[in-house]
C-alpha cells in the first residue's frame, strides 16, 4: 500500500478561479476526449468505519499501520460490515489515481479508463457502482477464483490502520483481457497512460503492452516506483520497463530506493531525479521527465538534463485530516492537466493542489468539483 506523507501542498483557497475561467475550461473538451486517460492496476474496494480498540485487538491491528491481511484476518472484512457503519470507495493506487484525474478534468466523463481484476461478488458489484460515480470507465476482468480485493480502514481517533487483502487484483490476466478487441480499442483511444509499480508483481506482459504501444505511437507512458519494495525485490521487471517511461513519479524513499539499487552512489534527491532522467530510452522523440516528490519539500522535476525544484506552501498541520492517499492524488492532477497537454509546471501546480484537497478529508475523497485554475 502506498503511504505518501504529503505534510504540505498548495493551499486549496488560493486556487479559486473565476466562473468564466470555468466555462472556458469545460468549453476546451469534446466528446472525441472520453477514454483519452488509461489506466491499469490493482483495484481494492475501500471500506471505512470508525472502529473500537477491542475490534483492533482482535485482529492484532496497530492504531496507525498498513499490513497485508494474512489468515487472521480473513473475517475482519465481513464482521466489520456487519458491526459497524461502514462507507465504500474504489480505491488501490492507479484508481485512486485515475479517479483524482476525472475528478479535476470534470467533462467529458469517462475521459479516464482502467483496466484491473476483481471477483464475481458482492463487493465486485459496489466496486464497479463507486467507479461509475466518479464517472471513470471502468473494465474489469471478472474471475471466480479470488475475491475483489479489499482494503479496510479500521479508524479509531485520528488513527488509521489500513489491512489490504489483494487477492482478486493479484489476477489480471493480459490473455484474457488486454489483449480482447473490444478492450484493447481503448487503449488505442487513449494518449497518456498511467500505471503504479505494484503492478509489476502482477502483469509485467500487460504493462510492457501498454508502454510499447504508446513508444511506437509517440504517446505518453508514465510509471510510478510506488514502494521501496519494488525497486527492492522487482529491479529487473522495473528495468524491463523503464526504456519506455516517458514520465517516472516517485517520492523521496522510493527514490533512494531506487537509487541505492541502481548504485548511483549519490543520496541527493535533485542528482537521482538527473541519473534517472538519463537512464536509456526507446523513444527518442521525447526524453524522459522524473518527478519526484518529498512531503513538504519542494517537488523536485528533472528533464533535459536539468532539475527545478517547486515548493509548496505551507499549511496548517490542524487542517491536516488524513495523508493517506495524498501521493495518488498528487498523480492524478498532474495527468488532468498532462492530458490537456498543459505545461508540465502546469501539472506539477494541478498535483499539489489535488493533494492538498486530500489530506483535508479522511481516505481519498474529494468535494463535488475543484476549484483550480
Amino acid at each position: 500500500m502506498p503511504c505518501y506523507r504529503e505534510a504540505t501542498a498548495f493551499a486549496a483557497a488560493v486556487l479559486i478561479f473565476s466562473h468564466q475561467v470555468k466555462q472556458q475550461r469545460s468549453a476546451s473538451y469534446s466528446p472525441s476526449d472520453e477514454n483519452a486517460l488509461f489506466g491499469m492496476g490493482n483495484p481494492l474496494l475501500d471500506i471505512i468505519a470508525v472502529v473500537d480498540t477491542i475490534f483492533l485487538e482482535k485482529y492484532g491491528l496497530k492504531e496507525n499501520d498498513q499490513i497485508l491481511a494474512e489468515e487472521k484476518h480473513k473475517e475482519l472484512f465481513d464482521e466489520m460490515v456487519k458491526k459497524y457503519k461502514v462507507e465504500y470507495h474504489a480505491g488501490g493506487s492507479t484508481l485512486n489515481s485515475i479517479k483524482v484525474a476525472q475528478w479535476m478534468i470534470q467533462m467529458p466523463h469517462k475521459a479516464a479508463t482502467f483496466f484491473g481484476c476483481i471477483g464475481k461478488d458482492h463487493f465486485g458489484g459496489i466496486l464497479k457502482e463507486k467507479a461509475e460515480e466518479v464517472h471513470v470507465d471502468a473494465y474489469y476482468y471478472e474471475q471466480s477464483e479470488e475475491p475483489t480485493g479489499t482494503c479496510a480502514a479500521c479508524i479509531t481517533g485520528d488513527n488509521r490502520s489500513l489491512v489490504a487483502n489483494l487477492a482478486a487484483a493479484n489476477c489480471y490476466k493480459k490473455d484474457k483481457h488486454l489483449d480482447l478487441e473490444e478492450n484493447w480499442k481503448l487503449v488505442q483511444k487513449a494518449k497518456v497512460f498511467y500505471i503504479a509499480g505494484f503492478f509489476l508483481t502482477v502483469s509485467e506482459e500487460s504493462i510492457l503492452k501498454v508502454a510499447k504501444h504508446a513508444c511506437e505511437n509517440n504517446k505518453l507512458f508514465c510509471l510510478n516506483l510506488s514502494a521501496p519494495f519494488i525497486s527492492q525485490y522487482f529491479m529487473q521487471p522495473l528495468m524491463r520497463i523503464m526504456p519506455y517511461v516517458d514520465i517516472l513519479f516517485g517520492n523521496e524513499t522510493e527514490a533512494a530506493a531506487f537509487a541505492k539499487e541502481q548504485g548511483f552512489e549519490t543520496k541527493g534527491i535533485e542528482e537521482i531525479a538527473k541519473k534517472t532522467q538519463e537512464l536509456s530510452k526507446e523513444n527518442k522523440k521525447r526524453q524522459r521527465v522524473v518527478v519526484f516528490t518529498q512531503g513538504k519539500e519542494g517537488t523536485v522535476m528533472a528533464k533535459g538534463g536539468k532539475v527545478e525544484v517547486f515548493p509548496v506552501v505551507k499549511m496548517n498541520p490542524s487542517e491536516i485530516v488524513d495523508t493517506n492517499g495524498a501521493g495518488d492524488a498528487f498523480v492524478g492532477g498532474f495527468l488532468s492537466e498532462l492530458v490537456q497537454d498543459k505545461s508540465l509546471d502546469q501539472c506539477i501546480y494541478a498535483g499539489h493542489y489535488a493533494a492538498n484537497v486530500i489530506i483535508r478529508r479522511a481516505g481519498c475523497t474529494f468535494p463535488e468539483k475543484p476549484d483550480f485554475h
